[in-house]
């Protein structure tokens, strides 16, 4: 989400974890300095030679897919700009494959040969065939004619995994203008939902069917991990005037042994055991936890009634709060802006971007539902027990975080996305919150960064810039000394 409709805002208390969190703690904010592991210097990209990112001694990095210049894939597709989440594979021999979201808003035509889910969707995924350092080996179209794909989740199912991709939308022709004011009226099919794409380093296999999984909820999706005991996808929603939930969809046959994802499941929404509609965005007590449950959504995929060449009844906001609401109204929680998440031995750890402030009282369309610099919330799958384990005090800790990935040693590594000086956080077992790299692209040190992966073997970050010129980087250095 572009932060245009955003302010600086104030308050939160840091927060603690102990128990089944394996130690991701928090110190008291006094004693947990801010870059407690180095400072971040300036590094030339391997590319060109110019300096796009500061990073600790020792570290070197490559940029590619640069679209401030035009870039062509290898199938002749016109690269789109925006890129957003991604998932990282292992390909053949020594590569990695990634798939690419690229979160483009607005009626337009659909990029890249092939089907497309909708003529007029501008959105997609893009997938890239690379080696440790950023060399791209092969690019192609691997899904198009979406919308707002903004994040997504790495799937162990298929050949070398997949990657299902996330609308952060509701337009449709049945909805009205979105917060940009254009026109739906173009558009042919509705969004909002999450597609399955094969990854593969050929594009005839790695090419989505652009079938979307309507029983996973028509809403502002986000990012989905995957709980490989349970079989279930779980699902942040980013709806960014009005308060936001995390849910889980349990397909009808458990993905894995099934080889795909099917349309068949049951869409849930968490509720905090024995309280309704907790305010889960609001400031949270020092080790906060909570025991949960799970309500039923008996209408995933509304479909609204409209006149051809009309402004349709139903208004983007209404159709934007349509699904949760159904579970507000059994007494599910509200958190402010989920956005991304990541599964690591039984616990999603997922982000709250403005989490962590004073109670909403309802929604905001200019600033966003929620007043703090952020939270990262923990979901302890066999448990079904929540805490928030990261609560921000300052910009200068921890400022709207977005997608989150895990390393090898299990730290987290946080996308931030604000309007200055964006940087990827780490956050240890011990629970410093350090840098480990900025945006010091010159005139664009404001984008933010997105897609956070790493490859397979643990050796390369890769992770993008996205603006309306995106940019993908490939990362690798001395990962254990920093402690990622």
């Amino acid at each position: 989400m572009s932060v245009d409709r955003r302010s600086v805002l104030k308050g939160a208390l840091a927060g603690a974890a102990v128990g089944p969190f394996a130690g991701f703690a928090n110190a008291p904010a006094g004693a947990r300095p801010g870059h407690s592991l180095g400072a971040l210097v300036p590094v030339k990209d391997q590319r060109d030679g110019a300096v796009r990112l500061h990073l600790p001694r020792g570290f070197s990095y490559r940029s590619f897919h640069d679209t401030s210049q035009p870039v062509e894939l290898g199938d002749g597709t016109m690269l789109p700009g925006r890129h957003d989440g991604m998932g990282a594979f292992k390909g053949p021999g020594s590569s990695v494959l990634l798939v690419r979201n690229h979160e483009v808003n607005n009626p337009q035509p659909a990029f890249g040969p092939g089907d497309h889910y909708d003529d007029m969707g501008g959105g997609g995924t893009t997938t890239i065939q690379v080696d440790r350092y950023g060399h791209v080996v092969n690019a192609f179209t691997s899904l198009s004619g979406t919308m707002m794909n903004c994040s997504g989740g790495q799937m162990p199912w298929g050949r070398y995994g997949s990657w299902v991709s996330c609308e952060e939308t509701v337009n449709g022709p049945d909805v009205g203008p979105d917060f940009t004011g254009a026109s739906n009226a173009a558009l042919e099919k509705r969004h909002g939902y999450i597609f399955d794409v094969p990854a593969s380093p050929r594009a005839r296999d790695g090419r989505s069917d652009a079938r979307p999984i309507t029983r996973a909820g028509r809403f502002a999706h986000e990012a989905v991990s995957y709980s490989p005991k349970e079989g279930a996808l779980y699902l942040t929603e980013d709806n960014f005037a009005h308060p936001s939930g995390f849910y889980r969809y349990t397909p009808r046959r458990h993905p894995k042994k099934a080889g795909h994802l099917d349309n068949e499941g049951t869409l849930q929404m968490l509720r905090v055991k024995g309280r309704r509609n907790v305010h889960l965005e609001a400031r949270q007590r020092p080790g906060a936890t909570y025991d949960v449950e799970w309500v039923d959504i008996e209408e995933p995929n509304p479909e609204f009634s409209y006149t051809e060449g009309e402004v349709p009844e139903t208004t983007n906001d209404e159709a934007l709060v349509y699904v949760g609401d159904q579970g507000r109204a059994q007494g599910a929680s509200l958190f402010s802006r989920l956005e991304g998440q990541v599964y690591d031995a039984g616990v999603v750890y997922f982000t709250s971007t403005q989490g962590g402030g004073e109670p909403m009282e309802g929604p905001d369309n200019e600033d966003g539902y929620g007043r703090g610099f952020g939270q990262v919330w923990a979901y302890d799958t066999r448990r079904q027990q929540l805490r928030c384990i990261y609560q921000s005090t300052s910009r200068e800790r921890l400022d709207f975080p977005d997608n989150v990935t895990t390393s090898a040693r299990g730290t987290l590594v946080v996308c931030e996305d604000h309007d200055e000086r964006n940087y990827l956080r780490g956050l240890t077992p011990e629970g410093r919150i350090w840098s480990i790299a900025r945006n010091a692209i010159e005139g664009r040190n404001d984008d933010e960064f997105a897609g956070s992966t790493f490859s397979p073997d643990g050796r390369t970050l890769f992770v993008n810039i996205q603006a309306g010129a995106g940019m993908t980087f490939a990362i690798w250095g001395p990962w254990g000394r920093i402690g990622v």
